[in-house]
């Protein structure tokens, strides 16, 4: 697998691009806030297309770039339905006080014109020959999502779980108890294999075994 990083100037959201062993088409995960010329860049020096866009989550720093990337081209965006709606009011689905906050980026948003929600707690992808396990992560947001690799043992955990922390669940849609379950699921072995890499929305990778082993919103879990 070729995987790529590009980390936006604004709120440091890590976007991925992901391909296949010298595949010519790749994936983008989350493009977040001011990462759309970055990613000309990545594509241009890579030889690549974009095939496809992941979302973790709807929240508007892991989306925003979705309106340019999606106007310059016929690209589909897949998210889990739990979080569809999000994509037509980003702004209004962040609550009055972060929608103020950001305000100056809802002029430039367009809805993207093919979203394909999914549902279910798992959901088997295969986009751009790459091979991707979509599971069901409430508690930062009704729809959060992992996208597991299996074939690569790597895990894109938007803002369900960091280095050292995990997501917030005070902004609308948050809850602790859905949290609590879905970090639950990722303390145990038997949810994902504990080489795994964690590919976090914000900050530092890391890896499962480490998150278990150190993180105290696992650990004891």
């Amino acid at each position: 697998m070729l995987l790529l990083t590009v980390v936006a100037p604004v709120l440091g959201t890590n976007c991925y691009v992901v391909a296949a062993d010298d595949g010519r088409e790749c994936v983008v995960i989350d493009p977040g806030i001011g990462v759309a010329e970055q990613l000309q860049k990545v594509f241009a020096e890579h030889s690549l297309e974009p095939a496809a866009v992941l979302v973790t989550h709807g929240h508007l720093d892991h989306t925003y770039a979705l309106s340019e990337l999606c106007r310059d081209r016929d690209l589909p965006v897949h998210l889990h339905e739990g979080d569809a709606y999000r994509l037509a009011d980003p702004l209004g689905s962040l609550g009055p006080q972060l929608a103020a906050q950001f305000a100056q980026f809802g002029a430039d948003w367009t809805q993207p014109a093919d979203v394909r929600p999914f549902g279910g707690t798992e959901t088997e992808l295969d986009l751009a020959g790459v091979g991707l396990r979509a599971i069901h992560a409430p508690g930062h947001t009704e729809g959060s999502t992992l996208y597991y690799a299996p074939g690569d043992a790597v895990v894109f955990t938007g803002d369900v779980l960091f280095a050292g922390t995990v997501g917030r669940t005070d902004m609308p849609g948050g809850d602790d108890a859905l949290m609590r379950a879905t970090l639950t699921r990722l303390a145990s072995d038997d949810e994902l294999p504990g080489l795994t890499t964690v590919r976090p929305g914000h900050g530092a990778a890391s890896t499962l075994d480490r998150e278990r082993a150190s993180n105290p919103y696992l650990r004891g879990l």
